[in-house]
């Protein structure tokens, strides 16, 4: 932000609630009375939202004229300098407003307002969406506004998230006018799709612009949402549900730069294995973000032979982990060896090694042959994992102890996890019960023991064989962030249910939570990553103002997220009361960012 910039918004910043500054019009009003006499009194004028039309209030009664020209020479123009004078002093520090409550006075229906959206506000416009919006929808027909629909829809989706008949219905919890109807928003929905790809190139190359994002590392990874819908569709297909759900899903790949930022993301139909969404992905980013060489970080889920070589054909690195449990012979046996480990941190220990493998390329003619490459694996041991993984097995040891001993209480889905480990088991391919045969069920104890040999133990494989364990270490530690993110649009931004049901309006929908997701992050990294995502949507959340009499507002919420907006962004959060003037001057200088 320049300084110029952020100096007027710290301006507005020192306002007191308790100061008349946006609306001090005071004047002198000559009123005509039956009996023909001019009455003088000095009036404040100001905008009734309600009625929407000027009202004034009385501050002081002077009295008829001719009576005040025996102590005055000139009344009017005495009592104009007063009301100057007046004025001059309700704009000082110092000046207080009063405001006359009316004790009859009943709750209006729904007239709240949120002013928690303007840090939001500002990031958004600072991504000039305003601007592409506007640009893009020029040559439409359209008789609303795609601006006011989607910011509608991405702070919604930060602060109130819901359905978007439920967003259109809570649009009034915004100062801003929002004149568009329900239908609008759906057919804004199928608009958006059409340039959703666009829209993403564009937050790119602000964020590059504004934030200087860097490319060398990116993050990658894998989830899926689920649909409760009867029937499959070309989109929303059943696949491997990491809820293990048997409901059909969507698979969303996501690349994230090291602050956590969103990149980019793709749907996928929800029989895409997560291995086959990667080279997709990367050639948009590859061909159309600019990006000239990148390490791509990614789980084991990633970690295929035709994902490497598109790394390394395309010139980039790669960072994936790499099963242990599942590895070859040789890479077991080079983990369970003691030699060459060597002490990283408390309880745990780390050993690596530059090792050649063979990968499978094709070349320009179509013909298959076989490539060595340099790669380095790092294996590390934690106590600290090693117990987390016993922990987390004890659930389904139990269940399977259970189950061989009463096999009729349990069919296919309530066994889930405990399979394993009982020999012998089977499952009515029609109903899921389990077959009663005249083998007896067994606990797995061979499998349980192959297992404990390698809690603790993970590898990660990398082609950067400059960098150092550690330095390696660090940056695949770096993949919880994509994992938050997801837990994000799960949780905070409750992504699904998708009240929406038409694929064009499932791709909008999808691109709204991107969107909101990223200027989230945003936030989070402007406050130097004090609070979460998470903490930042529900604090703001609850920055609501309830109004009082002339177009006064009162705030009853503060906490340290909204106090650190203000001393960052300057946007006062924490005022108790502000006039409607001021919280439109707030607003208006988020767009300037």
């Amino acid at each position: 932000m320049s300084n110029k910039r952020n100096k007027g918004l710290r301006t507005i910043a020192k306002y007191d609630i308790i100061k008349e500054k946006a609306e001090n019009i005071m004047y002198l009003k000559k009123s005509k009375s039956k009996n023909g006499k001019i009455y003088l009194s000095i009036v404040h004028g100001y905008w009734d939202v309600k009625s929407k039309q000027s009202r004034t209030k009385t501050i002081k009664k002077l009295g008829y004229l001719d009576e005040l020209k025996r102590q005055y020479a000139d009344p009017i123009d005495h009592f104009k300098q007063v009301t100057e004078e007046m004025n001059k002093q309700a704009s000082t520090e110092k000046a207080l407003c009063k405001i006359q409550i009316n004790p009859e006075c009943k709750i209006e229906y729904d007239t709240r307002k949120n002013i928690g959206y303007a840090p939001l506000s500002m990031i958004y416009h600072g991504l000039e969406l305003n601007t592409l919006f506007n640009n893009r929808s020029r040559n439409t027909k359209a008789e609303y506004s795609v601006n006011d629909i989607m910011k509608t829809e991405i702070f919604s989706r930060i602060l109130f998230p819901g359905s978007k008949k439920s967003t259109y219905e809570n649009r009034g919890l915004f100062f801003e006018k929002n004149q568009y109807s329900l239908i609008d928003v759906y057919r804004c929905l199928s608009f958006i799709n059409t340039i959703r790809e666009d829209i993403q190139l564009h937050i790119h190359e602000r964020i590059v612009q504004k934030y200087g994002r860097t490319n060398e590392l990116m993050y990658y990874d894998v989830t899926n949402y689920y649909f409760e819908i009867d029937e499959p569709d070309e989109l929303r297909k059943k696949g491997v549900s990491k809820g293990h759900r048997p409901d059909p899903i969507v698979q969303m790949g996501l690349f994230m730069d090291s602050n956590g930022v969103p990149v980019t993301y793709q749907l996928f139909p929800g029989n895409t294995n997560d291995c086959e969404t990667l080279i997709p992905l990367m050639k948009n980013v590859k061909q159309n973000y600019g990006i000239k060489k990148t390490i791509v970080v990614a789980d084991k889920g990633i970690n295929t032979q035709g994902n490497i070589v598109f790394n390394l054909l395309k010139g980039d690195g790669y960072v994936y982990s790499q099963t242990v449990r599942g590895g070859h012979k040789e890479l077991k046996d080079y983990v369970l060896d003691s030699d060459d480990y060597r002490e990283f941190g408390e309880d745990s220990k780390i050993k690596s090694r530059v090792y050649p493998r063979e990968i499978v390329v094709t070349d320009i003619y179509g013909k298959k042959k076989k490539v060595r490459i340099d790669e380095k694996q790092i294996i590390l041991y934690s106590k600290k994992y090693a117990d987390r993984a016993k922990t987390e097995r004890e659930a389904a040891i139990l269940k399977a102890h259970d189950l061989v001993n009463d096999p009729a209480k349990y069919n296919r889905a309530t066994s889930y996890g405990a399979t394993k480990y009982v020999k012998n088991l089977k499952f009515d391919p029609d109903t899921g019960e389990v077959i009663t045969t005249k083998s007896k069920l067994f606990f797995n104890e061979e499998k349980l023991r192959e297992e404990e040999k390698w809690d603790g133990y993970y590898a990660i494989i990398t082609s950067e064989l400059d960098k150092t364990d550690k330095e390696i270490i660090e940056i695949y530690r770096g993949l919880w962030k994509i994992e938050e993110s997801f837990k994000v649009t799960k949780s905070d931004l409750l992504t699904r249910p998708v009240y929406v049901t038409r694929e064009d309006r499932i791709q909008a929908h999808f691109l709204i939570c991107f969107i909101a997701l990223t200027i989230l992050r945003l936030l989070e990294k402007q406050l130097d990553y004090k609070f979460s995502a998470s903490k930042i949507a529900e604090s703001l959340s609850q920055v609501i103002g309830y109004p009082l009499e002339e177009n006064w507002f009162v705030f009853g919420y503060v906490d340290d997220v909204t106090e650190e907006i203000q001393k960052v962004l300057g946007i006062p959060l924490t005022n108790k009361y502000m006039q409607l003037g001021i919280i439109k001057n707030i607003f208006a200088n988020t767009k300037k960012y």
